[in-house]
């Protein structure tokens, strides 16, 4: 049971968004016509959104390999229900079944470490 609640599901939270985040914003670009607008902008925000939450799993990650549990948990329990928001906003137009399994755990695990 250790091994399945393992903070590594943190580290492979991290991964996901970061990548997700990256990727999202790179065929924004590619797909994109035209000039700098608003639409741009939002679909650009998106994946600075997954971004953002990837670096700050990243760090909690690290803050929970120091033993520094309970600000680290907080952190990622709440990034957990902020991607689960996202994903249900999305979901008419992206069923990321995946991310939202990830979230999932990521709440759970971290959870098991307060």
């Amino acid at each position: 049971m250790n091994n399945l609640l393992s903070i590594h599901w943190i580290l492979i939270s991290a991964v996901w968004y970061f990548g997700n985040g990256v990727l999202h914003d790179i065929f924004v670009l590619i797909n994109h016509k035209g000039k700098y607008d608003r639409e741009l902008l939002r679909l650009l925000m998106d994946g600075h959104v997954l971004i953002l939450c990837g670096l700050v799993l990243s760090v909690c990650y690290f803050m929970m390999l120091q033993k520094n549990t309970f600000g680290a948990a907080i952190i990622s329990i709440l990034i957990g229900i902020s991607m689960l928001i996202y994903c249900a906003m999305i979901f008419p137009f992206l069923k990321s079944f995946l991310t939202i399994a990830i979230s999932i755990i990521l709440i759970i695990v971290a959870a098991t470490k307060l």
